[in-house]
């Protein structure tokens, strides 16, 4: 066998775009080789290929003349909207199938459980090579629920190279991936009607599904779509799609509602709040641009399984640590969850939920507290940045290959947010752009969303503003129980400071300040206002017209 493979390799001489020959013969990465027998992979529908795998185990270097580890027929076509329209390394979706190349099989890759569907990130406009497996070590150690699984490889597709690849676990309904309950067609009553469910924000592109708009449109009045992504069009019976579209506009009722916040009537009801905490500090760690909006998941098993709305499973993360020049994508301050008002004119705006949930004190109490604690293990500054060192390193032979054949170091790919001369530059930037984040947090976090998450303000230290919102001049309204010096401090929803001054002295009692139109910002949006009394801060939320 290894002559008929050494006859097959030998001297395979892989070409990149500029003619520059590139070999690849050995590596410390598993090798997948894909043969179409020279037909070009559709968008859709999936063509008929043959995989080979060459994995020779932890520690071990894989050949090309090696015997493969794992040979399948399989049906594969391109993946992705953006990637997929402006990239030449392109991403790919495969699905395992047996020797007629028709019926699906299930069969663990490189390790991973057993399944039939799979997914090649190309991870092509992300230099490092890094933000998408950072992004998902860091979910996995944060959220209890399913994390998509994924390996580092090296592609040659036809006989050749084309570079660097995570397979990734594709999103869907299994033991091994989001375990709700089988839904079948036939199940359109009673407690098997009521899961399971996967649902989606995202661009239509890619995997057909069936959709309604929310009842709520964005803040600039676009509709939101919510998407069901399994079970697929054709296996979901009208039953089925009336329940879950009611199901979701139940809940975002209810978070609408006046009694929102109520533990048994209001929004907890219908979700696992916990998740959603575990989501939002994902999203606003990586300041995924994308977040909340785009390739966002969330699902429903049946109600005897617990039956709430599961945020996740994560996905898509090429966008994040700084890697986007729009929309405040690139700078480390600012919260990703005010998206609609830095983009109003995006066409895909986030749903009311972020803002909404963050002005529940109880909700946004449990964003802080969770993310203290992981900062103390999970983000410490040192852990990630010694990840993303081990990666780089593990990443050396390979991705010298990866930009021969792709020679964009040095080069703007959309939407970089910044360009490196060298591949060390790149990491380094990622390296200093995390620190400085998480650092930014630290601060920005006490004030985070619509109510104070610092020392609760009681009776005797607490802050109201009026008129709110407000045109002209506001009122300040605050009692202090002793002689304080106090510090007011206007952020805008990015966490920009637009305003400072400082109150000296002021005497126990009741106070009343006037802040003229001067003061204030004049462009109309969501500002923060922070009252801080010798170390005790309260903040409100101010609204401009």
């Amino acid at each position: 066998m290894r002559i008929i493979w050494l006859v097959l390799f030998l001297n395979i001489s892989l070409f990149n775009s500029t003619g520059l020959g590139q070999i690849l013969s050995t590596s410390n990465l598993p090798i997948i080789i894909i043969n179409t027998n020279g037909q070009s992979i559709p968008d859709e529908p999936k063509l008929v290929a043959e995989l080979r795998i060459i994995d020779n185990g932890a520690g071990k270097r894989n050949d090309v003349v090696d015997k493969p580890a794992f040979i399948s027929k399989i049906g594969i076509e391109m993946r992705g909207a953006t990637s997929q329209q402006l990239f030449p390394k392109k991403p790919y979706g495969f699905e395992l199938r047996d020797s007629s190349g028709i019926n699906s099989i299930n069969a663990s890759l490189l390790g991973m459980p057993s399944e039939s569907d799979w997914v090649l990130n190309a991870t092509y406009n992300d230099k490092t090579l890094i933000r998408e497996t950072l992004t998902y070590d860091l979910n996995r150690q944060i959220s209890p629920f399913f994390t998509p699984r994924y390996r580092y490889c090296e592609v040659i597709l036809n006989g050749s190279y084309n570079g660097v690849y995570i397979l990734f676990e594709k999103i869907k309904r299994g033991k091994n991936r989001v375990n709700v309950s089988s839904i079948k067609p036939t199940d359109i009553s009673g407690d098997a009607l009521t899961g399971g469910y996967i649902f989606k924000l995202d661009k239509t592109e890619g995997s057909p599904s069936r959709s309604w708009n929310s009842p709520y449109r964005s803040s600039n009045g676009q509709l939101i779509p919510i998407q069901i992504d399994r079970p697929k069009p054709e296996d979901l019976a009208e039953t089925q799609f009336q329940y879950a579209k009611q199901f979701v506009t139940d809940f975002e009722n209810s978070l609408k509602g006046a009694q929102y916040q109520d533990s048994t009537t209001g929004y907890r009801k219908y979700i696992n709040d916990d998740s959603f905490v575990d989501y939002l500090l994902l999203t606003e760690v990586c300041k995924n641009v994308d977040g909340y909006r785009l390739s966002s998941y969330f699902y429903k098993d049946r109600d005897s399984k617990g039956g709430k709305l599961i945020m996740g499973p994560i996905w898509d993360y090429n966008l994040t640590y700084g890697n986007a020049n729009y929309c405040n994508g690139n700078p480390y301050q600012g919260w990703v969850y005010s998206f609609n008002s830095i983009c109003p004119t995006d066409t895909y705006q986030m749903p009311f939920w972020w803002d909404r949930l963050l002005s529940d004190r109880r909700f946004a109490n449990n964003v802080r507290i969770k993310y203290q604690a992981l900062r103390k293990n999970v983000l410490k500054t040192e852990r990630i940045q010694a990840y993303i060192d081990s990666v780089a390193t593990e990443l050396t032979e390979a991705r010298t290959r990866n930009f021969q054949r792709w020679p964009i170091i040095g080069t703007y790919v959309w939407p970089n947010g910044y360009v490196g001369q060298t591949y060390q530059q790149e990491v380094d930037y990622l390296k200093s752009w995390v620190k400085n984040r998480l650092e930014w947090i630290d601060n920005a976090i006490i004030p985070f969303g619509s109510e104070v998450l610092a020392t609760e303000p009681t009776d005797d230290y607490k802050l109201t503003i009026s008129p709110n919102p407000s045109t002209s001049d506001v009122t300040l309204f605050y009692k202090l129980q002793q002689r304080t010096d106090l510090q007011l401090t206007i952020t805008d929803d990015s966490g920009r400071t637009v305003h400072n001054t400082s109150w000296l002295g002021q005497p126990a009692g009741e106070h009343r300040q006037v802040l003229s139109a001067g003061s204030l910002p004049s462009t109309p949006g969501v500002y923060f206002l922070h009252l801080n009394a010798n170390g005790q801060p309260v903040s409100q939320k101010m609204l401009r017209n």
